[in-house]
């Protein structure tokens, strides 16, 4: 569980905040999501660190079938237009091992939908990212929540719409553009997720168990520096 010297050691991580999403202004009121349906088996097993999940949008929502479901914030542009947003916070074992569907309840509530709907725009991920990760490391959600936020507002992110017209683009280059606006966060703690064709998908952010960066394992950290990457803009 999550202890108050984790969360002021979150708190001194650097900021400002540039992790926001474009124009993002939550709906005056939401649809509850359905229950969140456990998707593989329990495991509880002690934390060793931990993984930000960060996004990147414009490749998720690629193709528009995602932009007409209403209910789908992220792609459908009734709230704001995103770049970079929060996938989740993830409690990681020891050796490949991962925390996971410690509890389905409480539910968060329509207000925590709403405060944190412009950091992850989609209420079925913020419930389900609760459920699998966060209700092994937090008694509620909203302490989840509170310390997933922090770590949120305390990134400053690569302008990545740039660095998608830099000719021969690698992903060394985005970890050390990472690096350069997040003093202190080593290239060696900032994991890449890519597609089959080498275009962005997500970034993985590596703690430890204090809140603190640490240097990813081999898997976590994905493609080597000098492979090409490619970012789809569509912003």
């Amino acid at each position: 569980m999550i202890r108050p010297a984790l969360i002021l050691a979150a708190l001194a991580l650097p900021a400002p905040a540039l992790a926001q999403a474009y124009q993002c202004r939550a709906p005056a009121s939401i649809e509850l999501p359905p229950p969140v349906r456990q998707d593989g088996p329990s495991s509880r097993v002690p934390i060793a660190g931990y993984t930000l999940a960060v996004s990147w949008s414009p490749e998720f929502c690629r193709g528009g079938a995602a932009a007409k479901d209403p209910s789908n914030y992220q792609c459908n542009g009734r709230i704001g237009r995103f770049g970079f947003v929060l996938h989740g916070l993830w409690p990681d074992g020891a050796n490949g091992q991962y925390p996971q569907w410690c509890a389905t309840s409480p539910r968060p509530t329509l207000a925590d939908y709403q405060a944190n709907l412009c950091m992850t725009p989609a209420p079925w991920l913020i419930e389900h990212e609760w459920a699998k990760h966060g209700s092994c490391m937090a008694p509620d959600p909203q302490s989840y929540l509170k310390v997933a936020g922090i770590l949120w507002r305390s990134l400053r992110l690569p302008d990545a719409d740039r660095l998608s017209r830099q000719p021969a683009l690698t992903m060394g280059h985005l970890r050390r553009e990472f690096a350069r606006l997040n003093p202190g966060f080593p290239v060696s703690s900032i994991g890449l997720v890519a597609s089959n064709g080498g275009w962005l998908r997500e970034i993985h952010l590596c703690y430890g168990k204090d809140f603190m960066p640490k240097a990813c394992t081999k898997r976590a950290f994905g493609p080597k520096n000098d492979v090409p990457l490619k970012i789809w803009r569509g912003l």
